[in-house]
């Protein structure tokens, strides 16, 4: 195996949370368990994805507040929350709530880009203002200085019974230092480090200068150290799915090795006129898994990890495979679960 050029320090996973339409409770208390387990098991992290009109979270905001009276030590965040359908201003009210709720552990990650399938949603978002919504960096720009405590309003005072603020209410110090940019581009790897964002490396990129995914993923890491204040100690987690086998069951395994034979054509070349790069999903023993990400370019440029679920397993698949994570995988990264 190729020597561990860092420790790993911090080990978390992303989940989309799943349900089944005629009965949505069992799937939302499903991860909030998984959320439990993470925490039990000594993640650092737990993310949550982010689905409109389809099942899968919605309101990642709303189940963190949940998982916040259920646990007490591991960061939660969102993986990520993409801003076109959000109000900057109502999303930043919503976060610090949850932050103070928290204690502290929300770390949460957006995203910019015009809603999927816009054309069929615009006027049930926007009926008055779909054509003329800017769906690009100003809308992040605008979420970061109402967090940091930037005057939304000029009016403040008090009027009859009632106080008012010209900023956010509340305001949770810290909040704005745990802002993270899920990127799959150079632009916003760059954009991210020059608003000392925190960076999210996606598991989908941009083929812009290379063919070759952890190439891409490594240049993206390094743009945004480059433009970040804080340059090489700039936060970086890499974005991967990983399914280690070691405590599998031989129907859990056939059905690992299917699903990720399913996904790997589209991860060979870039996909469409974006011309989009696919990560691999990495199945195997710990030891197998391990000796591949020590090889991986960019993973040797991080300490930290937030590991993919796959979509559409069980329950007990994720109690699995995140027990073997945890358990096997962690420590051949050099990681030690946080107690």
């Amino acid at each position: 195996m190729p020597p561990i050029s860092q420790p790993l320090r911090k080990l978390g996973f992303l989940t989309i949370g799943l349900f089944d339409g005629a009965d949505p409770g069992r799937g939302h208390e499903s991860t909030l368990g998984i959320i439990e387990l993470g925490e039990q098991l000594g993640f650092d992290s737990a993310w949550v994805r982010h689905r409109h009109l389809q099942y899968g979270i919605s309101s990642p905001v709303a189940v963190l507040a949940a998982a916040s009276q259920r646990t007490r030590r591991i960061e939660l965040g969102t993986a990520v929350i993409p801003l076109g359908w959000e109000n900057p201003l109502r999303l930043a009210e919503d976060l610090a709530t949850v932050d103070i709720l928290l204690g502290g552990r929300l770390n949460p990650g957006v995203s910019v880009g015009p809603p999927m399938h816009y054309d069929q949603v615009k006027e049930a978002l926007y009926p008055d203002t779909a054509d003329v919504e800017d769906f690009g960096y100003e809308r992040v720009r605008r979420l970061l200085d109402f967090v940091r405590n930037t005057s939304a309003t000029d009016f403040s005072g008090v009027e009859g019974f009632e106080v008012f603020s010209d900023r956010v209410q509340p305001h949770s110090p810290g909040l704005g230092r745990r802002m993270w940019y899920g990127g799959g581009s150079l632009r916003s790897a760059q954009w991210a480090g020059e608003h000392g964002m925190n960076f999210l490396t996606s598991s989908v990129v941009k083929a812009e200068e290379s063919e070759d995914f952890a190439d891409i993923q490594l240049s993206h890491i390094r743009a945004f150290r480059a433009h970040h204040p804080d340059g090489d100690r700039a936060r970086v987690s890499q974005g991967l799915v990983v399914i280690p086998t070691d405590s599998a069951s031989p129907e859990q395994r056939a059905k690992y090795t299917a699903y990720v034979e399913k996904r790997t054509p589209r991860t060979v070349t870039p996909q469409g006129p974006a011309r989009m790069m696919f990560a691999p999903d990495i199945v195997g023993t710990s030891a197998e898994i391990a000796e591949r990400l020590h090889a991986h370019a960019a993973f040797q440029e991080v300490d930290e990890v937030a590991f993919a679920l796959p979509f559409s397993f069980e329950h007990d698949d994720y109690v699995q495979i995140l027990t073997d994570i945890a358990t096997r995988l962690g420590p051949a990264l050099g990681w030690r679960a946080a107690t």
